[in-house]
C-alpha cells in the first residue's frame, strides 16, 4: 500500500471521527488534496458503531489495551537533523473501566455463530483464566462479568462500522423528494418547507414479537442485526448538523427515523411527556388548568427575549427556582426542566433553560412531533457520511494504517510530513490529528472530562404502548443533589441497531466515579434482570439481557494550548461530548476548516449534473462551478472505490 501512496498532499487527516470526517469532505469539496487514515480497521472511531459480535471485538480490544499498530523500525532514521518528530501514541486510552455482563439465557451451542459470517480459522493465544477469539460468542454465568482476550479483530466479525453495505442501502434516498417524506422505514432528509405544523410519522406495521424468553444464542446469530453506537446522540431537526447535511446533499447517504416520544421518571414509573401542541391539548395527564399554563409558558420561551422585564429579575437564579415563580404546578416544573429543556436542577442558570426549552420548541414539527432525528444504521452512519463524500470528490482513504509520527522542521516550528507504519515519507501543508492519536508527553497538562455509557439490550420497552416500534428519550432525574441526571435513548427494532424482539437501550452522563456505579442505579430502577427465577412469571419491568459499562474520555473542553508544544499547522479534533446533539463537532469542524481555507465555502452543495464536463480524465466544472472536482486515482486504496465514485453526483 505504501508504493501506490502520493507523496504529497494539501491536507492529512489522521482519524475517522464525525469532526475529522466533516473537515475532510470539506477540503476534498474545495479542491484540496486529502488523504484519510485510520490505525483501525473500521470508520468512526470513537464515533462508530459495531454488529454484536465486532462489539466483543471492541471490547477485548480496550480490556486488553492490545497494541493494534505495526511499528516501523527505520523511521527514526529518516529524522534529519534539522527536524524532530512528534511521535504519536500506539494505543488508545479513550475508553476506561470496560465492563460487561449477561443475563440472558445460556443454552449456546458449540456451532453458533453470527448468521452471515464469513468462515475463517483464527489465530489465538489462549491465557489461564481467559478466552480465545473461537470462544467469542460464549457467555459466562448470568449476572457475571466477561473475562476475555483477543489480539486482533477478526475479519470474518468485522464491526458494522465498514461502510458499504449499510451505505449501499441508502443509495435508494433520492434528494428532491418531498420535503416531510415518511414512509414506514425512514425520514428522507431534505430542506422542509415550513408549514409551522408537525408532521405526523406514518405508525409502523411491524410483527409483533413473540412473547418467547429471548436466549443469549438467538443474539449471537442475529448479531448482525445489530448496530451498536458508542456515543448515543440525537439530531435536532434544526440543528448544525441537519443543517449542514442539507446543505451540502450529504443527506441522500443517509436515512433518518423521528423519535416518536419524550418520557419523563417520575414517583418511581415512568411516563409519557406532551410537547407539542397537539400533545398538550390531547393529554390526559394534565388538567385543563395545566394545559393553559403550559402552553403559556411555552409560547412565552419562544419570545423571552423580547420580554425581558419577566426574566431579568432572575438572571442569578437556577431555572428550576426561576420555574417555581411561574405559578406552574410541580407536575409542569418538572416536566418543563427534565423532558423540555433537559437542564440540570442545580447547574443550568434562568438563560440557559430558557434557550434551551426555546431550542426545544424551534425544532418542534420540522419532521415530526418531537425535535429529535436519529440516523438508520445507527450513529456510526454519520461519519461514513462525510467519508464517501471526501471520497467522491478525490479523498484517498486508508484504513489499517498507522502513523508512527508527525516530521516537524526546527526553524520554522512547522510540521512537514508524517512517517507511517511502512516507513513512507508524506509530505502536507496541515495535518488534523484526533485527539486519541497523541502520546502521554504531548497531553501531559491536559486535564480531560469522563462521560459514563452503558449499553444495554432489552425485551421490551421501558414503556409500552399500541406499537411496539417506539424510539424514545428518556431522563432520569439524580437522586442526590451535585450528581448529574442520566439521559436514555432507547432503538427499536425499525432503527435497524437491534433484532426484532429486543430494544437497544443507551444510558449517558457525566462522569463522577466509574460508567457501572454512575448508571447501575438507574439500570435497576428500569429494569429487572433476565434470570431462570421469572421464567413463569410476568415482570413489570422489562427483562435486561445483556449490558456494557464503559467511561469515555471527553476532550471536547479541551483548549489547543493545554498540548505541548504542537506545530501551528497541526490541528486538534476532539472526540465526542456528552452533549444530546452534534453541534460541538460542527462548529469544530467549521472553525478548523475556515483557518486551513479561509476564502472557502464550508461544504457547498455539489454542482449540478449538467454543469460538469467530462474532459479526458478528470471531471471539470461548468461555468457556474469555480472548483475543479478530480476523480478518485486509480491509485486510490480499495476503501476509497468502496465509498463512492464522482459519478453518483449525477444520480
Amino acid at each position: 500500500m505504501a508504493d501506490n501512496l502520493p507523496s504529497d498532499f494539501d491536507v492529512i487527516v489522521i482519524g475517522t471521527g464525525l469532526p475529522e470526517s466533516i473537515i475532510a469532505a470539506a477540503c476534498s469539496r474545495s479542491g484540496q488534496r486529502v488523504l484519510h487514515v485510520d490505525s483501525r480497521s473500521y470508520y468512526g472511531g470513537n464515533w462508530a458503531s459495531f454488529s454484536f459480535s465486532g462489539l466483543l471485538s471492541w471490547i477485548k480490544e480496550y480490556q486488553e489495551k492490545s497494541d493494534i499498530m505495526n511499528e516501523s523500525p527505520a523511521w527514526q532514521e529518516q529524522i534529519l537533523e534539522n527536524e524532530e518528530a512528534v511521535v504519536l501514541s500506539k494505543v488508545d486510552r479513550t475508553i476506561q473501566h470496560v465492563e460487561v455482563f449477561c443475563y440472558a439465557s445460556q443454552d449456546l451451542h458449540e456451532g453458533v455463530e453470527e448468521a452471515g459470517a464469513l468462515q475463517k480459522n483464527h489465530a489465538s493465544v489462549a491465557s489461564a483464566g481467559s478466552t480465545t477469539a473461537a470462544d467469542l460468542a460464549c457467555p459466562p454465568p448470568a449476572g457475571e462479568s466477561l473475562s476475555t482476550a483477543s489480539s486482533e479483530w477478526p475479519e470474518d466479525q468485522t464491526p458494522s462500522a465498514d461502510p458499504e453495505p449499510a451505505l449501499e442501502a441508502h443509495d435508494a434516498v433520492v434528494a428532491g423528494e418531498s420535503a416531510n417524506h415518511c414512509d414506514d422505514n425512514a425520514c428522507v432528509l431534505s430542506a422542509p418547507e415550513e408549514t409551522g405544523d408537525p408532521v405526523p410519522a406514518a405508525e409502523d406495521i411491524t410483527e409483533q414479537p413473540k412473547k418467547n424468553r429471548i436466549m443469549y444464542s438467538q443474539i449471537v446469530k442475529e448479531g448482525r442485526r445489530f448496530n451498536i453506537d458508542l456515543v448515543s446522540k440525537l439530531l435536532y431537526s434544526r440543528g448544525l448538523l441537519i443543517d449542514l447535511l442539507i446543505k451540502s446533499n450529504v443527506s441522500r447517504y443517509a436515512e433518518f427515523k423521528n423519535i416518536t416520544r419524550i418520557l419523563a421518571f417520575r414517583e418511581g414509573r415512568v411516563e409519557q411527556v406532551p410537547c407539542s401542541r397537539a400533545d398538550v391539548f390531547n393529554s390526559k395527564q394534565l388538567t385543563m388548568v395545566e394545559k393553559r399554563m403550559l402552553m403559556k409558558f411555552l409560547t412565552f420561551c419562544m419570545e423571552y427575549e423580547d420580554h425581558p422585564d419577566e426574566y431579568k429579575a432572575y438572571e442569578e437564579m437556577t431555572f428550576s427556582e426561576y420555574l417555581k415563580t411561574q405559578k406552574l404546578t410541580p407536575n409542569l416544573q418538572y416536566f418543563v426542566l427534565h423532558s423540555i429543556a433537559m437542564t440540570s436542577e442545580t447547574a443550568s442558570s434562568t438563560i440557559d433553560g430558557l434557550t434551551a426549552t426555546r431550542n426545544f420548541l424551534h425544532c418542534l414539527g420540522r419532521y415530526g412531533n418531537t425535535p429529535f432525528l436519529f440516523p438508520l444504521y445507527g450513529q456510526g452512519e454519520l461519519p461514513q457520511c462525510f467519508c464517501r463524500m471526501c471520497a467522491v470528490f478525490g479523498g484517498i482513504y486508508c484504513l489499517r494504517h498507522s502513523v508512527q509520527c508527525l516530521v516537524v522542521d526546527k526553524e520554522s516550528r512547522k510540521c512537514k510530513a508524517i512517517i507511517d507504519q511502512f516507513g513512507q515519507r508524506i509530505i502536507s501543508k496541515h495535518f488534523l490529528v484526533e485527539d486519541s492519536y497523541f502520546s502521554e508527553n504531548t497531553c501531559s497538562r491536559v486535564q480531560y472530562r469522563q462521560i459514563s455509557r452503558a449499553v444495554l439490550i432489552t425485551d421490551r420497552s421501558v414503556l409500552q404502548a399500541d406499537s411496539d416500534q417506539q424510539i424514545s428519550i428518556l431522563t432520569v432525574p439524580p437522586e442526590e443533589a451535585g450528581t448529574p441526571a442520566v439521559r436514555v435513548i432507547e432503538l427499536c427494532s425499525s432503527t435497524m441497531t437491534c433484532m426484532k424482539g429486543t430494544y437497544l437501550v443507551h444510558l449517558t452522563c457525566p462522569s463522577s466515579k466509574t460508567a457501572r456505579e454512575d448508571l447501575e442505579p438507574v439500570v435497576q430502577k428500569l429494569f429487572t434482570p433476565d434470570t431462570e427465577t421469572d421464567i413463569e412469571n410476568e415482570v413489570e419491568k422489562p427483562r435486561l439481557l445483556w449490558a456494557l459499562y464503559f467511561n469515555m474520555r471527553d476532550s471536547s473542553d479541551v483548549s489547543r494550548d493545554s498540548y505541548n508544544d504542537l506545530p501551528s499547522n497541526v490541528y486538534v479534533c476532539s472526540g465526542p461530548d456528552c452533549g444530546l446533539g452534534n453541534d460541538n463537532a460542527v462548529k469544530q469542524a467549521q472553525a478548523l476548516f475556515q483557518q486551513i481555507c479561509p476564502t472557502e465555502d464550508f461544504c457547498p452543495p455539489p454542482p449540478n449534473p449538467e454543469d460538469i464536463i467530462l474532459d479526458g480524465d478528470s471531471l471539470q466544472p461548468g461555468p457556474s462551478e469555480s472548483a475543479v472536482i478530480p476523480e478518485a486515482s486509480p491509485e486510490t486504496p480499495k476503501e476509497t472505490a468502496e465509498l463512492g465514485k464522482p459519478e453518483e453526483l449525477s444520480e
